[in-house]
């Protein structure tokens, strides 16, 4: 049986590529995409998905519930924000992995806090897009193929 990862991304993502490019590079989701099916080992799938709207996010994250291994999300600017996303994520039992296109933490200084990381199992900043598939690989750890 297939092991989906679920991987989530949240406001301004769809723009990846296009945005501020000396900040989140050049790279778009569809190459974020490309390079972490690269790096899955057999028996496992993603699905990535993207929204600027919060509660379709929720949605995703309650359907990881019923048919996800795990979760890989860059929750973007709701990073900062979202006691609504923290907890729909401490609803889900799998492992749940944060990622950062860019170091946050030599950012604005609101852009430390973090909700998500109360409930990820790892957080990864500042690697570019290559986080996703850290992120993504570390997922298969966690869950393994039994």
């Amino acid at each position: 049986m297939t092991k989906t990862i679920f991987i989530l991304n949240g406001p301004n993502l769809n723009l990846l590529g296009k945005r501020q490019p000396e900040i989140y590079g050049s790279d778009t989701l569809a190459d974020v995409e490309a390079n972490c099916r690269a790096v899955l080992p057999d028996g496992f799938a993603i699905e990535l998905y993207q929204s600027n709207h919060e509660g379709r996010i929720i949605d995703w994250i309650h359907e990881a519930r019923e048919c996800a291994c795990g979760i890989v999300i860059n929750p973007g600017a709701y990073t900062h924000t979202s006691i609504a996303i923290l907890d729909a994520l401490n609803a889900f039992e799998g492992p749940v992995i944060e990622v950062h296109i860019s170091n946050v933490h030599k950012r604005e200084s609101f852009r430390h806090h973090s909700y998500v990381s109360l409930r990820a199992d790892g957080v990864i900043a500042g690697l570019g897009i290559e986080g996703y598939e850290a992120g993504t690989r570390r997922v298969c750890s966690l869950v393994g193929t039994g």
